[in-house]
């Protein structure tokens, strides 16, 4: 019997320019990244958080396991609400998001 595929090749790390490939591959590592880190955490115990914005820049995307208000650290004033969520910090990451994608749009404009 003759095969008929290589098997599983290595992938060469470059930046996707195809953008419906681009979110594709996004989603399905996205997954892959929480998923692992939720293994690490059961695991090894530590604390794990995570947030990822889509390459669209539409949406944000977080995991946190068991609990991520220990990486905003002991001598920050805690931006987390008291319910213990992650809503402020999440909107104040997507508001710096939104700030650094104006100014890059800015060069760009400025340099046409």
């Amino acid at each position: 019997m003759a095969r008929t595929s290589r098997g599983r090749q290595r992938v060469e790390m470059a930046k996707i320019e195809n953008k419906s490939h681009l979110e594709v591959t996004f989603s399905k590592r996205r997954a892959g990244l929480f998923k692992k880190a939720s293994e690490l955490s059961t695991l090894c115990g530590p604390d794990v958080g995570i947030i990822a914005f889509s390459p669209s820049e539409k949406k944000v995307f977080s995991f946190g396991h068991p609990s991520v208000e220990r990486c905003l650290g002991e001598n920050n004033p805690s931006p987390v609400n008291e319910t213990g969520g992650m809503a402020l910090v999440t909107e104040q990451f997507i508001e710096a998001h939104r700030n650094a994608r104006v100014q890059e749009l800015n060069v760009e404009i400025s340099s046409l």
